[in-house]
């Protein structure tokens, strides 16, 4: 992952790590979910070396977080001076983003482990070296 990816959870991670504001848009309320990329590869692999055809199947986490969720979580575990703050909410931006993930289940045998909080832990202190 890359500081300027673009991306929200490196966007907050670098913001927070700079002492920047966080950039939450509209409310917040909009979800999003989060899949670590241990995870993410260990359902790869597991997809890969299925011996059966199974078609296109989703991996991901379907645990279901706000924006102001993770812009305080973020807060939280960076520590730091920054605060959220507020722009309009662009016109093309989903309420929500979940995966669906029971084919994997029950297909592969997988689902993820490694929670949000401590996610966003490892991913900090990898930021904190590239910051």
């Amino acid at each position: 992952m890359l500081a300027n990816d673009g991306r929200v959870v490196s966007n907050f991670i670098v913001q927070a790590l700079r002492g920047e504001d966080l950039t939450v848009y509209g409310d917040g309320s909009q979800t999003r979910s989060f899949c670590y990329v241990d995870d993410l590869i260990e359902g790869f692999v597991r997809f890969m070396n299925q011996t059966e055809t199974v078609g296109p199947m989703n991996l991901g986490n379907p645990g279901e977080f706000t924006m102001l969720q993770l812009a305080e979580l973020t807060l939280k575990l960076v520590g730091g001076r920054s605060k959220i703050v507020h722009q309009p909410l662009p016109a093309d931006d989903p309420k929500q983003r979940r995966p669906e993930i029971s084919q994997a289940r029950s297909v592969l045998g997988w689902e993820p482990k490694v929670a949000l909080e401590e996610g966003l832990r490892r991913t900090i202190e990898y930021f904190r070296t590239q910051v």
